[in-house]
């Protein structure tokens, strides 16, 4: 009960920064004049950071018989945050319903739900992910993961992000580091907020954690850089 209450507090740190948060509200940079499409492409590249697809997972297979369920919340530090929501917030927190299932032939699957708390923000996505090599005493597992997540809620932008990337990992005894790099495609829409247009673009993705797993009881937590942005993630949750 002790460390369940301690890996809560954890979740709540993270969580604690997003009740000051408000509606994201494309309008606002209207007022940069000549500046406003340049505003709008940096909040969408670090936008795309925030939402695009966090794995916080080793790339160990679960098996047919496994599942990997968690509470898990990421804050991401981003530009022009205050400017789209007409607050003073810098950093994004996400939290999120996470699921993964194991599947045969060393595939697994996952997905995500997250509704952001005083905001319209609206996330859900999804992975697949292919172990080219399991994993044992002398060997690491290696993985390969293509996923996408897309945003709703916001009337004013539809943003969705395709990543694919490749992680290893090596366990030892109850803890599992791991580490991966990707690439993410973000395309984010502005609607009907003229002069502001489309703006599609890819970013590099690097990321490092560690699984720390208490017989049911999982615990992990992860550093993700994409693009210029970083993130910070932690999950709670039951892993079997």
């Amino acid at each position: 009960m002790k460390k369940n209450l301690s890996l809560l507090c954890v979740l709540g740190c993270f969580t604690q920064p997003v009740w000051a948060a408000n509606n994201i509200n494309l309008t606002n940079f209207l007022g940069a004049g000549a500046a406003a499409q340049a505003d709008f492409k940096a909040f969408s590249e670090d936008l795309g950071s925030a939402l695009s697809y966090k794995p916080i997972t080793p790339p160990t297979p679960l098996g047919v018989t496994g599942f990997d369920i968690g509470l898990e919340v990421t804050s991401t530090k981003m530009r022009n945050l205050a400017q789209a929501t007409g607050s003073s917030m810098t950093n994004l927190v996400v939290p999120k319903l996470h699921v993964y299932k194991g599947l045969p032939l060393n595939f697994d699957i996952g997905a995500f739900y997250s509704s952001v708390p005083t905001t319209n923000i609206k996330l859900y996505g999804g992975e697949l992910r292919y172990a080219i090599l399991e994993g044992g005493v002398a060997l690491p597992a290696v993985g390969i993961r293509g996923a996408l997540t897309k945003l709703s809620g916001v009337s004013q932008l539809d943003l969705t992000t395709k990543s694919l990337d490749v992680s290893i990992s090596k366990g030892f005894a109850m803890f599992t580091p791991y580490a991966g790099v990707g690439t993410v495609w973000v395309d984010s829409t502005p609607n009907g907020v003229p002069p502001l247009v489309k703006e599609s673009f890819r970013q590099n993705k690097v990321y490092v954690g560690g699984n720390l797993n208490f017989g049911l009881v999982n615990f992990a937590m992860e550093y993700d850089k994409t693009g210029s942005a970083p993130s910070y993630s932690a999950k709670v949750g039951f892993r079997f």
